[in-house]
């Protein structure tokens, strides 16, 4: 049976039979919009250390139940996708939120983080432009009862 040990703000240690197994908890105790929206302005200075291009962002609370913001980018290339993505991960880990999911590093050209509260698409600009997510994302939002 597991053991646990925890203290607020440190790493969660599971120790089981064969050993130890570490997952780093988030010290940030924040919530809600307020959390989203300090957790996007680190995600947007991360992806503009790494120079990608094309940044945009799409609100998309109330939207979803996937997240509050979508960020949309570019990379000059598979190898800048993977370097933007690698960025944006170690500064999501820096800052506690090291619980983000990434699909798709394999190949380079199209790389998907879901911190939880945000989404980040890292595109080649080719790929980008092929599947133009942003744009589905950024439809007009409709009133209830003013479609007959």
């Amino acid at each position: 049976m597991p053991v646990l040990s925890w203290t607020k703000g440190k790493t969660l240690t599971t120790v089981h039979a064969k050993g130890k197994t570490q997952r780093l908890l988030p010290t940030s105790t924040d919530r809600g919009a307020e959390a989203a929206h300090r957790a996007l302005e680190l995600v947007l200075a991360s992806l503009e250390d790494s120079k990608a291009e094309d940044i945009v962002t799409v609100d998309i609370a109330g939207k979803s139940a996937l997240g509050d913001h979508m960020v949309v980018v570019s990379g000059r290339s598979s190898r800048h996708v993977s370097a933007i993505t690698d960025h944006l991960v170690s500064d999501l880990k820096d800052e506690g939120y090291g619980g983000a999911r990434v699909e798709g590093q394999e190949t380079g050209d199209w790389v998907l983080i879901d911190t939880g509260d945000i989404i980040i698409h890292v595109f080649r600009p080719e790929i980008r432009e092929f599947y133009n997510i942003e744009k589905m994302w950024a439809a007009p939002d409709f009133e209830e009862n003013t479609l007959h």
